[in-house]
């Protein structure tokens, strides 16, 4: 029997489910949301239209209550939106649960890109051999963050699961209850979490999701391609950020990254505590069921020692269990070994650190406490820099930074930042013997731009009495002009005696993180995109230069204008000039529920990730990758004029103060979601530099814009085509797969833009003609694509996630309205500067409200 198509699979499956479960929803009755159900559809319909007819969100909402109600006060009103905006951002976590249920139905799970179809190919082409060697050294690590994309509360990522289940299953009854739930269940945070809380978020996804998909992958390596051969990698790893991420957040202390860390190994041995207690069920034979009884007792026993030294090791567990392996095998006509392998496997994967928790802080926060270091050092009469240091030479500061180390108590420096810059260092150590070595060894520097970045950073480790540390130190290089450098950091570097011998120890290998994030932000679409590739090429030859094994960590965010989008097709199209013996990226907000938030859709995204990297690598398909000259030289120039556009466009006099007072922008901080500060500086004035990408991407989306994505695409287009040149674009993207993925992921960025919700803007006496420009170009790109890639309509390729994108903004579209209506109310407040003090926080807080729902529903912000 022939499968059906991806699209009406979607249809059937998630959109047919969704009307019939969403009628159910609008009309169970809740408390205090008396016949809200029943208007919503009402003034949905009367949204699409209003827009239609060119009307603005004041006259569409003002109509509507003219329309439905008898003269109602303002009062009524807003209590009336303030119940739309709960029904909306509970109609889309439904929409998120049948999706989530639909997963496995929708996309085919040994369908390309999956490990079974890595290995039917590699059997086809005769490649097994060439699939193993590349297996032994592949590797795949998700970097869980908690940066504020993400508003479900935990009660929410309960009942989303609880939801799929029930779905999945069609048990009505059940589905109807957790809607009840659903309808009362409060979404908002009063207060904002703390970074253990938002650690505490992500370890549910470690511990029912990423626990048994990892091992899943891992086990079906095992026993389908190795075919039981032993190799010493791990092929799967997890990265942890909350509770060691510091990089403008001050409420990460040492404490909090301890309290982390302990968790992490807590909630490990609790799940091989779970499972363990299962085997003991079937390891009853003699001899193996006292020692599988015994490590029962011990990881029971170590569940509860947060604050204390384990008394096992991940060692110990191994050695039990192979040792009982081995007598199975021996004496028991190896029952259920299978079972106890892949409890091995688990063993292997997640030790007792579960996830590896990076530090990361920025290098002006470095500079900063080492230059108070050498004040106090020196007014404390130690003898750890020369008194004239700060006067020497850039030159001859390396050369000390190399060479100094010693034993700094954090306790005796009075400047608070470097009492806590060195307590994090040392809480590395006390990971390291708590967890393992891979419970916390790398050291993240954001911000990073030259040699004295790293080196400081270097020397501080080195000062707290760790000469050889077990630590890998990460320049994060973010944007275009510290892209365009990176490689002569490296090999500066490199070149340095000490960093040299340093990197020995860690086998000559080095991670260098690459930010998508502020690169975007920083130069636009097409230059970040473009000087990332470019200086992975040369990082990747000065590496090979030097004899080191270069790693790429790709800081990626959820949406296509922070590096999000199709990210299995880019590293897909990664040609032999660029190391790609490693995919290693940051998983972010809703990005991890949409993506990781299953165990099928953990699983199925984990493995496209492995065979993106493995297949190019194993087939010999990189060299189809390797861009011509003349290819080349066309996507230089298209990142120069996108670049140049998109620095004029951010040169606009009224560029910051559109965002400051026709966005969301200063909401983003009123939402509660995430424990980070949403911008770095302390001004109260609005500074480019201080905007953090997340918020300055997600008010673009908010006003559904979606400028990062695809501003300066079209203008470069346009170039070519008017100097006759159109024929260069075309032969770009008919040889460019890594081309091809950026046109897809800048497509999604437009289709997710509806300029007819703020079109009422280009009246604006003060903002018209800005949001004119931003039209134009939004017009422009999306002509110039759909020439370029005769589509007859953005995203046709992809007909599941442009019907899923459709319906996700037909939910939010009502909310949108609200969200501009409120905004509209504030904007005149202050123009007229009548401001009443209590109508001023109603509309702040359907405005700030009104964010949820939109975001979740993008599942990647734009």
């Amino acid at each position: 029997m022939s499968r059906k198509p991806k699209i009406d699979r979607f249809n059937e499956s998630v959109l047919a489910k969704y009307q019939i479960y969403n009628s159910i929803f609008i009309t169970l009755p809740f408390d205090e949301i008396t016949n809200t159900g029943v208007m919503l559809p009402l003034f949905s319909e009367f949204c699409e239209k209003g827009f239609d007819n060119d009307k603005n969100p004041s006259e569409i909402v003002e109509a509507f209550f003219t329309k439905y109600f008898d003269n109602p006060s303002e009062e009524e009103k807003t209590a009336l939106l303030f119940r739309f905006i709960q029904y909306i951002e509970r109609q889309v976590v439904l929409f998120d649960a049948i999706e989530d249920a639909a997963f496995p139905v929708i996309n085919n799970m040994n369908g390309r890109g999956t490990l079974r179809n890595l290995k039917e190919e590699a059997q086809a082409k005769n490649k097994r051999k060439e699939l193993v060697e590349n297996l032994k050294k592949f590797n795949v690590r998700t970097v869980l963050t908690a940066h504020p994309t993400q508003f479900y509360p935990g009660p929410v990522l309960g009942i989303i699961t609880d939801l799929a289940k029930a779905i999945e299953s069609n048990d009505l009854t059940l589905i109807k209850k957790l809607l009840a739930q659903l309808g009362k269940t409060p979404f908002f945070k009063k207060e904002k979490p703390t970074p253990f809380d938002e650690a505490v978020s992500l370890n549910w996804y470690l511990e029912n999701v990423f626990y048994q998909a990892m091992s899943s992958i891992y086990n079906y390596i095992q026993d389908n391609i190795l075919e039981d051969e032993e190799i010493d990698n791990d092929i799967v790893n997890l990265g942890f950020w909350p509770g060691g991420d510091r990089d403008g957040n001050p409420f990460v202390t040492t404490e909090i990254t301890l309290k982390v860390a302990n968790r992490l190994r807590s909630t490990i041995i609790r799940n091989y505590y779970r499972d363990v207690r299962r085997l003991k069920r079937k390891i009853t034979f003699n001899e193996v069921d006292v020692m599988i009884s015994d490590l029962e007792a011990r990881l029971y026993e170590n569940i509860f020692k947060e604050e204390e030294k384990p008394t096992v090791t991940a060692d110990e567990i191994l050695k039990t269990l192979t040792t009982i392996k081995q007598i199975l095998i021996k004496k028991h006509q190896s029952l259920y070994v299978d079972e106890i392998s892949s409890m091995i496997n688990k063993v292997k994967l997640f030790g007792l650190h579960f996830a590896t928790l990076d530090i990361r802080q920025d290098s002006r926060v470095h500079h900063n406490v080492l230059s108070n270091i050498v004040k106090e050092s020196r007014a404390m009469g130690l003898d750890v820099f020369p008194k004239d240091y700060e006067s020497l030479s850039e030159e001859n500061q390396i050369e000390i930074l190399s060479k100094v180390e010693g034993k700094l108590n954090p306790e005796l420096f009075q400047d608070d930042m470097a009492k806590k810059t060195l307590a994090s260092i040392y809480a590395v150590k006390t990971i390291q013997d708590m967890n393992g070595e891979r419970g916390c060894n790398r050291y993240i520097i954001s911000n990073n731009g030259s040699v004295i970045n790293v080196l400081e950073a270097f020397a501080m480790i080195r000062l707290c009495d760790w000469s050889q540390p077990n630590l890998d130190v990460i320049p994060l290089f973010e944007t275009v002009d510290d892209l365009e450098v990176a490689h002569q950091v490296m090999e500066t570097l490199y070149t340095n005696k000490a960093y040299a011998e340093h990197l020995k120890r860690r086998r000559n290998r080095q991670t260098i993180m690459l930010g998508f994030s502020d690169g975007t932000k920083d130069g636009g679409y097409l230059m970040a995109n473009w000087a990332i590739y470019k200086a992975k090429e040369r990082l990747t030859e000065i590496s090979r230069k030097y004899d080191i094994k270069v790693m790429f960590f790709d800081g990626r965010g959820g949406p296509p204008a922070r590096g999000g989008g199709k990210t299995h097709q880019f590293y897909a199209s990664l040609g032999p000039t660029i190391e790609n013996e490693e995919v290693q990226l940051t998983i972010q907000g809703q990005t991890i529920s949409s993506n990781f938030g299953t165990i099928e859709s953990c699983q199925y995204n984990l493995e496209q990730l492995i065979s993106s990297g493995v297949a190019n690598q194993a087939f010999g398909q990189e060299e189809e990758n390797l861009l011509s000259k003349e290819d080349r030289e066309t996507m230089n120039r298209l990142a120069e004029i996108s670049y140049n556009a998109y620095v004029d466009f951010k040169k606009h006099p009224r560029f910051l103060s559109y965002l400051e007072q026709m966005s969301t922008l200063k909401y983003y901080a009123k939402t509660n979601i995430g424990s980070r500060p949403s911008k770095r500086g302390k001004s109260d004035k609005l500074v480019f530099s201080d905007l953090r990408a997340i918020p300055f991407v997600g008010s673009w989306s908010q006003l559904k814009q979606n400028v990062p994505g695809f501003y300066g695409v079209g203008l470069a287009f346009e170039e070519f085509a008017n100097n006759g040149e159109w024929d260069k674009l075309e032969s770009l993207y008919k040889n460019s797969l890594f081309f091809r993925t950026l046109l897809e992921n800048s497509m999604m960025s437009l289709t997710k833009s509806y300029f007819k919700l703020t079109a009422y803007m280009k009246h604006d006496k003060e903002y018209g003609a800005f949001w004119n420009q931003i039209h134009d170009e939004y017009q422009r790109s999306k002509a110039m694509i759909l020439k370029l890639t005769g589509y007859s309509k953005l995203m046709e390729d992809s007909p599941t996630m442009r019907a899923s994108i459709h319906v996700r903004e037909k939910i939010v579209l009502p909310l949108l309205t609200i969200q501009q209506y409120g905004l509209r109310k504030l904007q005149k407040m202050h123009r007229e500067n009548k401001i009443d003090k209590k109508e001023l926080e109603t509309y702040e807080k359907m405005v700030t409200r009104s964010l949820f729902g939109n975001i979740n529903a993008s599942r990647n912000s734009a």
